[in-house]
């Protein structure tokens, strides 16, 4: 196995493949309850997890199934961990011996727990994922750019281990942010903090996936100077916890429709409900799964919107699908008939 360390964005940007694009770009949201795991399969067929989701049976198979059942895909070509927690990482040595994995790209694995915390038996827990059968391994950098076919297409990474890339790639988004200041929260040291951000565009349209990046890391992308641009989807950060989802960052994205991976009882906090719901361009929220908490009141999105209602669910999963080089999306369930176009803003 080899490590490279992509040092420098010019050098990646120069690597990046060129192949006429054409058909329909995927992504699916699989339901990891409460993990993460979001594939995407390219109008060239090739394919990028990001985050595993949790250990054990359940999410490597959920997984597996939509990739090789749904997509029809024989392996995967990358798989990003965008940090170092369980519910993100812990499915990818199971899920590797389910599907080939050609290219892992992550933070570095670090010897000790990520967290800081002492005595954890770190290693012992990591080994099965340091030792990920995988042809090659890359380290994230911020600028990294996933080598794939499409000369309108580009998958690259905003920010890793708090640093963001300053002189990224796409248009800076024009949306208005609120006065004053940023909000601070408490300082946020685990790898939440640390994790990378991904902003993919193919033609007109646009994605973001931060995975559990926190709030005041979140900042780095806003201030001093706007560093990503408006989006048409965005997968809800931290499973919509409200340590992240800072209402600047989000402003700043300003996306059409928003998609949680959220669990039965994990994510959807009353603030961030509230945020995206001021939010001046989004049209559509969708969740993964529906808020069963009975104390917190109106923050779920329309049942329609939501794939799995019940705790005890079958895992059923959120699609998009985008055509017509990113000029229009449709998000749809398959699990309850659910689908409803939209027009990506740059068409």
């Amino acid at each position: 196995m080899v490590t490279r360390v992509l040092a420098s964005s010019c050098a990646v940007l120069t690597a990046f493949r060129c192949w006429s694009a054409s058909g329909h770009l995927d992504l699916y949201w699989i339901d990891s309850e409460g993990g993460g795991s979001t594939l995407i399969v390219t109008s060239a067929g090739e394919s990028v997890l990001i985050d595993s989701g949790n250990a054990g049976v359940r999410d490597p198979h959920r997984i597996q199934h939509v990739a090789a059942d749904v997509a029809h895909l024989d392996h995967l070509d990358h798989y990003i961990t965008t940090h170092f927690h369980s519910d993100h990482m812990g499915g990818a040595p199971e899920l590797s011996q389910l599907i080939p994995i050609q290219n892992l790209w992550d933070n570095g694995l670090p010897d000790g727990d990520p967290d800081g915390n002492v005595g954890s038996g770190w290693p012992l827990t990591s080994k099965a994922y340091r030792n990920l059968p995988v042809k090659e391994r890359h380290k994230v950098v911020p600028g990294s750019v996933i080598p794939l076919r499409g000369d309108h297409l580009k998958l690259a990474c905003a920010i890793s281990r708090q640093q963001p890339w300053n002189t990224p790639a796409w248009p800076i988004s024009k949306a208005s942010l609120p006065a004053g200041q940023p909000p601070v929260k408490a300082t946020d040291t685990s790898d939440n903090a640390n994790s990378s951000a991904w902003v993919l565009i193919w033609g007109a349209f646009r994605f973001f996936d931060a995975g559990d990046l926190t709030w005041n890391t979140e900042t780095r992308l806003v201030e001093p100077a706007v560093l990503v641009p408006e989006v048409d989807v965005f997968q809800v950060t931290h499973h919509g916890l409200d340590v992240s989802n800072n209402p600047w960052l989000l402003r700043a994205l300003n996306p059409t429709v928003s998609v949680m991976n959220n669990g039965s009882t994990k994510g959807t906090a009353p603030e961030v409900i509230q945020t995206l719901r001021s939010l001046p361009g989004l049209k559509a929220q969708y969740q993964v799964h529906k808020n069963l908490r009975s104390n917190e009141g109106d923050n779920n999105c329309p049942d329609d919107h939501i794939a799995n209602l019940t705790a005890n669910c079958s895992g059923n999963y959120i699609h998009c699908d985008v055509s017509d080089e990113g000029a229009t999306y449709k998000i749809e369930i398959p699990g309850n008939g659910a689908k409803a176009t939209y027009t990506s803003r740059r068409k």
